[in-house]
C-alpha cells in the first residue's frame, strides 16, 4: 500500500511537472511574439531584422519568405550571427504555429546574449494567412544529415 502510494505520488508529480514545463513555453512564446500584422508594421519602418529560421525538411516544403527575410539554418545560429548587434530589434519565424524551431532558435539567441528577438506568431502559415506577400527563394541550400 505505501509502495504503491509512492508510485502515485511520483506519477502527480511528474505530471506536475510537465505541465508546468509546457505553460512556461507557452508564455514564452505568447511574451515574446509578434502578430503578423505588427510585423508588417515594422518592416514598413525599417525597424526590424527579419530572420527565417525554418529547418531545411520545411524549407524545402516551402521554398518561399517573406521579403527582406534572411535565411538562417537553425544549426548555424551561432555562426551565422557572429558578426550581428546583440540589441538589434529582430523578428524570427519557423513555418507554423506550433513555434518549436522558433522557440529552440529563441533560446539559442538568449543565450547568444540577443536581447531583442522575436517570434512570428503563426510562423509563415499566419503570415500567408493574411494574405501578406512571400517571394521564391531560389537560392541553394543544403539539407541536414547525419554523418
Amino acid at each position: 500500500m505505501i509502495v504503491m502510494a509512492i508510485c502515485m505520488a511520483g506519477l502527480c508529480a511528474l505530471v506536475l511537472g510537465w505541465t508546468t514545463i509546457r505553460v512556461r513555453a507557452k508564455r514564452e512564446v505568447l511574451e515574446k511574439s509578434v502578430e503578423p500584422e505588427e510585423l508588417l508594421e515594422l518592416l514598413n519602418a525599417n525597424q526590424v531584422r527579419l530572420y527565417d529560421v525554418r529547418q531545411p525538411l520545411d524549407f524545402l516544403a516551402y521554398p518561399e519568405t517573406i521579403p527582406g527575410a534572411l535565411r538562417i539554418p537553425p544549426k548555424d545560429i551561432a555562426e551565422e550571427t557572429a558578426s550581428f548587434s546583440r540589441d538589434q530589434e529582430s523578428v524570427i519565424y519557423c513555418t507554423g504555429g506550433d513555434h518549436q524551431t522558433s522557440r529552440m532558435v529563441l533560446r539559442k539567441a538568449r543565450a547568444l546574449n540577443f536581447t531583442q528577438v522575436k517570434i512570428l506568431r503563426g510562423g509563415l502559415a499566419a503570415w500567408k494567412d493574411r494574405g501578406y506577400p512571400v517571394e521564391a527563394y531560389t537560392r541553394p541550400f543544403q539539407l541536414d544529415t547525419v554523418a
